[in-house]
């Protein structure tokens, strides 16, 4: 494809999710980086995490973002007595056969909440992994494929952790992003007030299609992505397991394990897709920087040392991103 065709490609899709972007903010005040966020995993078929503490607008954001775009939704209540079935689907006895026939699940939706996932023990976790990671669900013997695109949004407190049951690493990494959520400013929260003080709350209206977001995928691939860039992020990757040798020795006992090669598929990804939302048809190093927070702070795993000298990983990426040498 000429350069010239790309641009103007991307021009247009910049455009069109801009649209859904504005859209979005007319029902969500103060979100703009998360909705921004979600977007580009929709764009590359990739699940989120997101982590912020009750009342920051998480379930809100999603379900608004799914009326926008035309999905269907489904909200899970993860909860200690959630069992695997209530999530995937099971076998129900049909009297008239004489045999048990597969009934689905909530799980059969274009965007799924799984909200405060890690209120539910392992086993329920665990029915996620085929959903994710295959797009598909086993029920019995027959396996059906989940609908396109297919994309897994939970969410969890970062600050209850009673009660709670923390994500095995092989979960995690089954994540694109882990999205931080903030407080919003004083003048967002006025704005926030504003609405329920209204008699009519701002009600979410479609202005595309999921098929039409399907179609964008392909613009996405198109983006060039230089190849000092893709060194950069496999150098960047590969610093988190070995970080001595990028002059961070210091780091070595506060790491207990580095980031897969889906940390390096993910930058790869999303950095194409960030910077088509953003109207460029090409990846900068910025974007990398940008975006790695996001990719790796979950696919981390600190030492007992690290959490005893208080040190987080947002710390550890960091230094990372000052340590290795941007292109």
């Amino acid at each position: 494809m000429e350069n010239h065709e790309l641009e103007n490609q991307v021009d247009r899709a910049a455009a069109h999710l801009g649209e859904v972007q504005r859209a979005v903010a007319e029902v969500i005040v103060g979100q703009d980086r998360l909705v921004e966020s979600l977007l580009v995993a929709l764009l590359c078929r990739g699940h989120v995490l997101l982590e912020g503490v009750p009342g920051l607008a998480k379930t809100l954001t999603v379900r608004t973002l799914a009326h926008v775009v035309g999905g269907s939704f489904r909200r899970l209540q993860f909860t200690p007595d959630l069992l695997p079935a209530d999530v995937t689907g099971t076998q129900i006895f049909d009297p008239r056969t004489s045999k048990f026939v597969p009934h689905r699940g909530p799980i059969f939706a274009n965007l799924v909440l799984a909200d405060e996932i890690n209120r539910a023990p392992a086993k329920v976790q665990s029915a996620l992994l085929e959903a994710m990671e295959e797009r598909q669900v086993t029920i019995g013997d027959t396996t059906d494929l989940l609908p396109e695109p297919f994309v897994v949004l939970a969410t969890q407190n970062p600050i209850e952790q009673e009660g709670t049951y923390p994500l095995p690493e092989a979960q995690l990494d089954r994540f694109l992003f882990k999205v931080t959520v903030d407080y919003p400013s004083a003048e967002e929260e006025r704005r926030v007030l504003e609405y329920h003080l209204a008699e009519s709350f701002p009600k979410p209206v479609q202005v595309t299609e999921l098929e039409k977001l399907t179609e964008l995928e392909t613009v996405v691939r198109q983006v060039y992505l230089d190849e000092r860039i893709r060194s950069y992020i496999v150098s960047l990757v590969a610093a988190t397991r070995a970080p001595a040798e990028v002059g961070l020795g210091d780091l070595v006992p506060l790491i207990g394990f580095g980031a897969s090669p889906r940390a390096s598929i993910a930058l790869a990804v999303g950095t194409r897709a960030m910077a088509m939302v953003r109207g460029r048809a090409y990846v900068t190093p910025e974007d990398v920087k940008e975006l790695a927070p996001m990719v790796l702070r979950h696919r981390m795993v600190l030492t007992y040392e690290a959490e005893a000298e208080g040190v987080t990983v947002e710390e550890v990426v960091d230094r990372m991103l000052l340590a290795v040498e941007v292109p």
